[in-house]
């Protein structure tokens, strides 16, 4: 325990907070090319579950879900890959439908661009 307290005093709130979105990032990365399903893309969303819940603009997305889709964002470096995000993404609108409109608005609301427009009239198949 007192390992952990001395560790804490060393490092800031700030510099916990980048090593831990360099941690989601990395592992996002890693998780891609074995991607055939959209756990991944579940997992990153969850942290966005209170603002999916409640909607906006209260509560704002908040920092752990914003971190999230800017993993995804990272991701979506490829045409396949934005395609399989944009399937999963659908899938959650298909899945939480009450919720479908705080879920289009995810990245939105957190200055990211996926490369695609979160609707549920999108077109997966047809993204660049």
């Amino acid at each position: 325990m007192q390992v952990g307290k001395v560790i804490n005093q060393m490092v800031s709130p700030k510099e916990q907070a980048i090593m831990l979105l360099l941690m989601v990032i990395s592992l996002a990365i890693l998780a891609v090319p074995a991607a055939t399903e959209c756990t991944t893309v579940t997992g990153l969303a969850s942290s966005c579950s209170t603002f999916i819940t409640y909607g906006s603009p209260d509560p704002f997305p908040g920092s752990p879900c914003c971190d999230a889709m800017m993993s995804l964002n990272v991701i979506t470096d490829s045409t396949d890959n934005r395609r399989l995000i944009c399937r999963c993404m659908m899938g959650l609108i298909t899945t939480y439908n009450p919720n479908a409109t705080a879920i289009a608005t995810l990245s939105g609301s957190c200055g990211v661009s996926l490369g695609f427009t979160i609707d549920p009239n999108t077109d997966c198949s047809s993204i660049p």
